[in-house]
């Protein structure tokens, strides 16, 4: 892809990403929030927290599946962009739900589940958002970087589990995230699995002494 190309991809993403809050911003506006404003705000921006972090993990496997290489390039920006969704959610959170009543807050984490898998997905993706830069992917090595920024994964199912247990009986909306999240998963599952027959019979062919080798014939 040529530069001018992936530029205009990321031009789009940061469109579409900046999009819901300018969009909430404008109700608010206008006065448009329905009868629970907060409720409303904070809904809406966990919303699109799942929706990106998911977009963020789809781009792996749409590279493994369709030998894609430009969606590699929107992997970074969208956690990014998913990370600083779950910071506005837990800000309205603490700060309109509790106004900073920390005791209360923590009450609450311990209390009800479901903030609990919120809070563990945000915990989650502190690290990330932390190591996301180039100089810091130099200093931990690819190899270690890989690793650590599968927590994305864990981030993920906490979030999706959070969604299901808040949302009400008859929601399906939550279902279909669930789903989204185990193909994905299944997608790198697969990937894993494969990449590990292929070393194992690697591993196999250089250990196999050849036929009519020394190897073969103590008495030569």
């Amino acid at each position: 892809m040529t530069r001018p190309a992936r530029l205009a991809l990321k031009a789009f993403v940061w469109f579409v990403c900046l999009a819901p809050l300018a969009l909430l911003a404008y109700r608010a506006w206008t006065d448009d929030l329905g009868a629970n404003p907060i409720s409303f705000i904070t809904n809406t921006l966990g919303d699109w927290t799942l929706r990106i972090l998911l977009a963020s993990l789809a781009m792996t496997p749409l590279r493994i599946v369709f030998g894609l290489s430009w969606p590699i390039a929107l992997r970074r920006l969208l956690g990014l962009f998913a990370f600083a969704y779950v910071c506005l959610h837990f800000a309205v959170w603490s700060v309109l739900d509790f106004f900073f009543d920390w005791p209360r807050m923590w009450a609450d984490i311990v209390k009800r589940p479901y903030i609990t898998m919120g809070m563990l997905a945000l915990l989650s993706l502190l690290p990330l958002a932390a190591t996301s830069t180039a100089g810091m992917i130099r200093r931990l090595g690819a190899r270690n970087w890989t690793r650590l920024h599968r927590l994305a994964y864990v981030a993920a199912v906490c979030a999706v589990v959070h969604y299901l247990w808040l949302a009400k009986v008859g929601v399906k909306e939550p279902y279909w995230y669930a789903v989204a999240l185990v193909v994905l998963l299944g997608v790198r599952g697969w990937e894993w699995s494969r990449r590990m027959t292929r070393r194992r019979r690697a591993r196999a062919e250089t250990t196999t002494p050849r036929v009519g080798s020394r190897a073969e014939n103590p008495l030569s």
